[in-house]
């Protein structure tokens, strides 16, 4: 098959047994750095996108995708609303519901997100009645005043199902001796684990026409949570639904959020660490890289001789720059080939060899208890994957350049004198 000539010769000089040895192995350094730089890189983002789809997933099993709210008062036409968001084909699910902030106490006092729900609409939007470990969501009947409980805020308060506490909002009313702050005492009906430390200690869940007593809301709510089929989707669709309600109420305003702007900190702090972790890792890739300019500029002093004589059989300048540019790209190719297919590999395989090095050295490495997970989570990411590759196999090409451009300075009449 025809080659033209720089690369026939790149080929050869790669395959071909050098006089240096050490220069092979300069070489062969640069493969294996370039792909240790691969692997690692491809691994630790896999597993920090892992780590933040854990994070996202649990973190919406228990919150909406989006929520429409009334524009600084209680939504009250709420009815209405869900009806509107369920003839969505986009929606899953939409349910009303009330968020204020209250002190709990018992023998400990716990400040908490107190959510008022429809127990029989809750199971649309959330997964909370699957995360009960104790009670049932059914247990909040209207009237009862019955609470549910994340389990570490139970533990910290020291109740369990059975007990009482009591809750004191951020609402006053008025009386003859001034402004009294609401307090209501509340039965503990059910303890759920979510799995995400924020629900776990920070949310208590109570009937929706309780907690609107409570604030003397009437019907009002304080907004529609929606479950989307699609959550990348939620903030288009919230938007359209407070546009179809505008549009039905003109006078009424609506405020649209959505999972990504309710918890932009811990996705941007997420993002933000994985750029860094990505860029400090790149510089394994770029030792590699540095080391292949060493074995280049070697391999090009190794081969003056070689090269005047292909300058005196008609070689250009130009041909014997490409000659060991071919040669060096091949080398950086190789090694981002080998090191995809390693960590593609060690991905795939991290848990088992996480479980293997937990039995033989005896250690749990990720205990249940402190990171609420049974394994490693990995994400690998064909996006990631191929901007690794992109990026070693550019740091490779430019690492052959001033090697390539020394050789094809090479002045054929000097490097012969001595030969």
């Amino acid at each position: 098959m025809f080659k033209p000539v720089p690369v026939a010769i790149g080929l050869r000089y790669l395959r071909a047994k050098r006089r240096n040895g050490f220069i092979s192995f300069i070489s062969l350094a640069s493969i294996l750095g370039i792909a240790l730089g691969v692997t690692a890189l491809i691994t630790t983002l896999a597993v920090m996108s892992g780590f933040q789809r854990e994070i996202r997933d649990r973190m919406l099993q228990m919150a909406a995708h989006a929520t429409v709210s009334g524009y600084g008062e209680p939504l009250q036409d709420w009815q209405r609303a869900v009806k509107v968001a369920l003839e969505d084909k986009r929606v899953d699910g939409a349910a009303p519901y009330i968020e204020k902030i209250s002190l709990i106490l018992s023998a400990n006092s716990q400040p908490a997100m107190l959510r008022g729900v429809v127990p029989a609409q809750e199971d649309k939007v959330s997964v909370l009645g699957q995360k009960l470990v104790q009670g049932k969501l059914a247990d909040l009947q209207p009237g009862s005043f019955r609470i549910v409980l994340g389990r570490e805020l139970a533990v910290w308060l020291g109740v369990s199902v059975g007990d009482d506490v009591l809750v004191a909002l951020d609402d006053f009313r008025s009386s003859p001796v001034g402004g009294v702050q609401t307090m209501k005492r509340f039965k503990v009906s059910g303890i759920f684990e979510a799995g995400y430390n924020e629900f776990d200690k920070g949310l208590a869940v109570v009937n929706l026409q309780d907690l609107q007593r409570l604030l003397r809301m009437g019907d009002g709510v304080t907004g529609v949570r929606l479950k989307m089929h699609d959550m990348d989707q939620a903030f288009d669709v919230a938007r359209d639904l407070a546009t179809k309600l505008q549009a039905g109420d003109p006078r009424s305003g609506f405020r649209v959020s959505d999972w990504t702007q309710d918890n932009a900190n811990l996705f941007r702090a997420l993002k933000m660490e994985k750029t860094v972790m990505a860029i400090l890792l790149s510089l394994i890739v770029a030792m590699g890289a540095f080391n292949l300019v060493s074995s280049q500029v070697m391999l090009v002093t190794d081969k003056q001789a070689d090269i005047a004589i292909l300058r005196t059989l008609g070689l250009t300048p130009r041909q014997v720059m490409q000659v060991f540019m071919v040669q060096g790209s091949l080398i950086g190719i190789i090694g981002t080939v080998s090191g995809v297919l390693g960590g593609i590999l060690l991905t795939l395989n991290l848990d088992r060899i996480l479980k293997g090095i937990e039995a033989v050295f005896g250690v749990q490495l990720l205990p249940e208890d402190v990171y609420y997970i049974t394994g490693l989570p990995t994400d690998l990411q064909a996006s990631d994957v191929g901007t690794i590759a992109c990026v070693a196999l550019v740091m490779a090409f430019l690492a052959t350049l001033y090697p390539a451009w020394r050789a094809a300075r090479t002045a054929p009449a000097e490097a012969l004198r001595y030969e």
